[in-house]
């Protein structure tokens, strides 16, 4: 998620309404993990964007993924602590 929250908030409030953005990622020890990372308004459209990504590794985790997510605002300050909406409102 650190390349995303690097990201600008015009780049973010773009990818609301596309295909969350999937893929697969190898870690260090060799296992292969399937993540997704999915934009959405959070609450009224045009002001700020969640960002949520999920990761997994194709097993029983895929019914629980691990998730993190974040809030920027249009002025493209970001929520200090993923999940909480400080700063964002």
């Amino acid at each position: 998620m650190d390349g995303w929250e690097k990201r600008t908030y015009g780049e973010l409030a773009s990818r609301i309404d596309s295909e969350p953005i999937t893929g697969e990622k190898r870690g260090e020890t060799g296992e292969i993990y399937q993540y997704e990372v999915q934009f959405f308004w959070d609450g009224e459209p045009g002001l700020a964007v969640r960002v949520i990504g999920s990761i997994d590794d194709g097993g029983w985790r895929a019914y629980f993924p691990l998730t993190r997510s974040f809030i920027r605002n249009p002025a493209n300050e970001s929520n200090a602590n993923p999940g909480m909406t400080k700063g964002c409102s």
